[in-house]
């Protein structure tokens, strides 16, 4: 069998040190002068050593591609015990799969003989010429990103959000789904929407709705107030007067004894050799933040003397679920209770006055 340096009689270690003239050149009337049998085994020769390294490439592919499938089951199962959000969860479960895939097919690579830095190098520059290409893409992927960790809204939440208002179906990596009331399915980049203002009416549970009504000039105030606060208190899915307010002080006064409550076992179980620091430190009140209450009680009140007519909102709570079922029957139902009660509604009024002097 020959060998290389028969063929190359000096060893090259770095051809770019040495001048092109003293660079061995092939013998061909040598490789001519082989038998068929030596060329033979020299291709016998290599085919061999490229079916080891491929079979061994092919095992260890199949053998990481059931590592990655087992790590991606592990830290599903992992994400659905601790209630990770979908989207995020899906977004994640992406990613590392797509890293763990790419680092097997570099291994891969270098076992069949192909030298990876190279092959890394030229990805690298690939990825920063696509980078550039895609700045735009990018600021809506890193968006996706914010999107998912900070959670400003979720799937199935009501939001307004450039210029664009509705049900919140998808929230993909580069970019969200709104699906609108008359079944418009709009689609917000997320870039936009990461850096923007969001008004997610979904965030709170309750809200509360606002009535514009006109009344005439001369009704009783008192009693067109005692009129529309039946109506809203006959509908059920409002807030009764107080009840909100009530769960709402409860839940403050008892949550405050809780934690001092907490606050004393955890001081008993670290201080218990310093008895004396303990108690100065369990009589001091505890610091609770003050937290705007806001009044959730049904309102009639008079908002402006216009010309024709006084202005009167009438505001109520409910779930924001019942928000638009409930506006609409209720300013229907105003409609046509309290013309019963004896108070009309007032048209527009231009009183002309005549100067009998002038003729």
């Amino acid at each position: 069998m020959i060998q290389t340096q028969d063929i190359f009689p000096v060893k090259i270690t770095d051809a770019d040190s040495i001048p092109v003239a003293d660079i061995p050149q092939l013998d061909f009337k040598q490789l001519a002068s082989l038998s068929w049998s030596e060329v033979a085994d020299n291709v016998v020769d290599g085919l061999i050593n490229f079916a080891l390294h491929l079979a061994v490439a092919i095992i260890v592919f199949l053998v990481g591609r059931f590592i990655i499938r087992r790590i991606t089951v592990g830290l599903k199962a992992v994400m659905l015990r601790k209630t990770v959000d979908r989207s995020l969860a899906t977004f994640i479960l992406s990613l590392v799969k797509i890293i763990l895939m790419f680092t097997l097919i570099v291994i891969v690579i270098g076992i069949l003989g192909v030298n990876t830095s190279s092959f890394i190098a030229l990805f690298a520059s690939a990825g920063i010429a696509i980078g550039m290409a895609l700045s735009g893409t990018l600021q809506n992927f890193a968006g996706g990103v914010l999107i998912l960790l900070l959670k400003p809204y979720k799937v199935g939440d009501y939001i307004e959000t450039q210029g664009y208002e509705g049900y919140v179906t998808e929230i993909q990596i580069f970019h969200t789904l709104i699906s609108t009331y008359d079944n418009k399915s709009i689609i917000v980049p997320n870039g936009p929407i990461s850096s923007g203002s969001i008004n997610n009416y979904s965030r709170e549970k309750y809200r509360r709705i606002e009535w514009k009504i006109s009344l005439p000039y001369g009704v009783d105030m008192d009693f067109a107030r005692k009129e529309i606060l039946k109506i809203l208190a006959a509908d059920s899915r409002l807030i009764s007067v107080g009840d909100l307010d009530d769960n709402t002080s409860t839940e403050a006064e008892t949550t405050p004894a809780a934690d001092t409550e907490k606050k004393q076992c955890f001081l008993k179980r670290f201080f218990r050799r310093h008895r004396a620091k303990y108690e100065e430190l369990a009589s001091e009140p505890l610091a609770i933040s003050v937290i705007p209450r806001v009044s959730h009680h049904a309102a009639v009140a008079l908002n402006a003397l216009d010309n024709s007519s006084l202005d009167v909102r009438v505001r109520a709570w409910t779930e924001g679920k019942n928000y638009w079922p409930v506006y609409y029957e209720i300013l229907e139902r105003i409609y046509t209770e309290l013309p019963k009660a004896g108070i009309n509604f007032p048209f527009p009024q231009l009183d002309v006055h005549f100067d009998k002097s002038m003729k």
